[in-house]
């Protein structure tokens, strides 16, 4: 992705306003939840769907690097449920 580069001022009570054009490139719509950080002495912002995406890749290579399947997977966490049920509640659960 191409550099963008507007400028904008920061209002009274600390805010600031996205321009449309920045909005519409990362696919931003009011109610979007951004992370703001600091790194050296740059402001970086970036929207929380793009962590989440970033976060369920990582996951997805980790899976595939261990080399479970995802059956495997998903037939451990019925079992752990099963027992959490149990445990919590006294109930026996089936699927």
């Amino acid at each position: 992705m191409a550099k963008t580069t507007v400028d904008i001022q920061l209002r009274p009570r600390r805010q600031l306003t996205l321009p449309r054009e920045i909005c519409e490139r990362l696919k931003l719509s009011p109610g979007d939840k951004l992370e703001l950080s600091v790194e050296d002495s740059k402001l970086v912002v970036t929207p929380k769907k793009v962590l989440a995406l970033n976060a369920l890749r990582e996951i997805q290579e980790a899976f595939q690097r261990s080399g479970i399947a995802e059956e495997e997977l998903i037939e451990e966490g019925r079992k752990i449920r099963k027992e959490l049920i149990k445990e919590r509640y006294g109930l026996e659960y089936e699927d």
